[in-house]
């Protein structure tokens, strides 16, 4: 699949007058610092994760069994960026309190989608806001930890997202992130097209 702007546009800036705790699905994307390509390498339009990579798969999916109101769906991690699709759910005590619950058992973009409203933003504990920064959070210390080098931010600071309103969207998403090793060089976070690619931030050795 062709990049899309309309539907695969990243966006740093959060809704304003959006709550990201409430049910929907979401897709985000996490880039380095600087896009430097610390988690592995694309050959033959394979993503081969490195030590780092490993430490990013590994905590995306710890961070999410945390989290009763949170399902993962499709993502991947790229050596400079990570892609995921994620579902925010009714947590137990909400979908008490509330007289149209939602049915956890089966992700349904239409259901889930009229449920879309806009009211006051705030972090609330259970936003995709603290789930990204739990996980940005988390991925920084392990990383640290193993090189040794603490002072060296591994993300950028704010996260890219796009609400998911319908199956075709969905869909579409799944195939884009499915298909992204194997469009790496044109992928516009690939090195050459960074101008500040040729600094080493953080020297690998695995």
């Amino acid at each position: 699949m062709k990049y899309n702007p309309e539907i695969h546009h990243r966006r740093s800036i959060r809704l304003p007058s959006y709550d990201y705790s409430q049910p929907g699905a979401y897709f985000i994307t996490l880039c380095t610092t600087q896009k430097q390509c610390w988690f592995g390498q694309i050959k033959d339009g394979t993503m081969h994760i490195n030590l780092l990579g490993e430490i990013v798969q590994n905590e995306w999916l710890k961070s999410a069994q945390m989290r009763q109101n949170l399902r993962l769906d499709e993502w991947i991690v790229m050596p400079n960026h990570f892609h995921a699709i994620v579902w925010m759910f009714e947590s137990e005590q909400e979908q008490k309190s509330n007289s149209s619950p939602v049915l956890l058992g089966k992700v349904n973009c239409q259901e889930l989608s009229h449920k879309l409203s806009k009211q006051s933003f705030h972090r609330k504990a259970n936003s995709l806001g603290s789930f990204i920064g739990g996980f940005k959070a988390s991925v920084t210390k392990k990383i640290n930890q193993l090189c040794q080098n603490p002072s060296i931010p591994i993300w950028q600071r704010n996260y890219y997202e796009s609400i998911i309103q319908d199956e075709r969207t969905l869909d579409s998403i799944r195939e884009y992130i499915q298909q992204n090793p194997q469009r790496w060089v044109e992928d516009p976070d690939h090195p050459q097209f960074q101008a500040n690619n040729s600094e080493l931030l953080l020297d690998l050795r695995f």
